[in-house]
């Protein structure tokens, strides 16, 4: 114990061990003890199984840097046997599985963790959800999952964070923020989600933004804003926030009309609202008025059938009278035909 494993670079003064690009496949069972910063990155540690931290053996190990090996697997219990631990990085990996036990059944005092494109299966984003809401990572105060090309969010994945300050979205394919509750994140102080597809922000996020009363800087460019109706909230929003990071050179990708112009010099007359842009909205009135249409339609036919009663009573008793005398005929040809005394007669005359 105290000894530098073989392929590692160990600074007892520093407390720092580098295990970088070693080609390792497991962590090394006899890291000293005295180590508060590890190192291990670019190996090929394909799976982190539960323990691959020795138990008790790195009770000052408080910064952990696993990005780039290849990890698909974090195991429950992985990450368990670290009691200082407040800093882990996972970034750059390419997770399939990451439990949301990872970090034991009494969660851990873990502050800061970097997810940087390491949740490209979906699977891995709602297993993360899943961890964060257990309020296994309640004293998280910085996320990063930026560079994940996340399309959506799972709902309330964040409401469990009320320590969060930093929260990093950036370089995703976001497309909206209308199920993300901000809810009770009184703490943060940063919300980036620039390089995203956000085409825009309605006005219940925004209310969201506006009741944190931390909240200093979000960071919205390089999104393709959507310069329609839709926009007026967000126009709104920014012109009275100062919330907003470098808000002047927020731009609108569409229409082509508005192409280039900048958020905070939009107006009215550059919107064309006089169609209904709310789509649901406008279907259910289309329903409504069909509706209406058909309830008019069967009404008057009633009318028609209530006036012509007496008509179509005749008309009925006519096409019964006929049907009668019709069905009286066949009855009696059925007749002479099943009677043999009168087969002859009705072949020599017209009956």
């Amino acid at each position: 114990p105290g000894a530098c494993p073989a392929p590692c670079e160990c600074s007892e003064p520093a407390k720092t061990v580098k295990c970088v690009s070693k080609n390792l496949t497991a962590v090394p069972p006899d890291l000293p003890p005295y180590v508060r910063t590890l190192f291990l990155t670019g190996n090929r540690l394909a799976r982190l199984p539960a323990g691959a931290f020795p138990a008790r053996r790195l009770p000052d190990l408080s910064a952990l840097n696993l990005s780039g090996n290849h990890l698909r697997a974090v195991e429950a219990g992985a990450l368990a046997a670290l009691p200082a631990l407040r800093q882990l990085d996972l970034s750059g990996n390419p997770l399939v599985s990451l439990s949301p036990q990872a970090f034991g059944e009494g969660g851990s005092p873990l502050e800061e963790l970097a997810l940087r494109g390491a949740l490209r299966d979906h699977g891995v984003l709602l297993s993360l959800a899943t961890m964060l809401q257990s309020g296994a990572l309640r004293n998280l105060s910085r996320l990063e999952l930026a560079d994940n090309g996340l399309l959506l969010l799972p709902a309330g994945m964040f409401t469990a964070l009320l320590a969060l300050r930093q929260l990093d979205l950036g370089n995703s394919s976001l497309v909206g923020l209308r199920n993300v509750s901000f809810q009770g994140l009184g703490q943060l102080q940063s919300l980036n989600v620039s390089d995203s597809s956000l085409g825009v922000l309605r006005n219940g996020t925004l209310a969201q933004f506006r009741g944190l009363p931390a909240l200093r800087r979000v960071g919205l460019g390089r999104n393709a804003w959507v310069c329609d109706c839709t926009v007026e909230d967000l126009v709104a929003w920014l012109k009275e926030s100062d919330q907003a990071e470098g808000k002047e050179a927020l731009t609108c990708a569409y229409p082509d009309k508005t192409l280039g112009k900048a958020l905070l010099k939009i107006n009215g007359s550059d919107l064309n609202c006089s169609v209904p842009v709310d789509l649901p909205s406008q279907l259910q009135t289309s329903y409504v008025f069909l509706g209406i249409v058909l309830a008019l339609i069967g009404a008057i036919f009633l009318l028609v059938l209530y006036l012509n009663r007496k008509g179509i009573k005749k008309w009925m008793h006519n096409i019964r009278d006929a049907c009668r005398d019709h069905m009286e005929g066949y009855h009696y040809r059925y007749e002479i035909n099943a009677d043999p005394r009168l087969t002859n007669l009705s072949s020599n005359s017209d009956v």
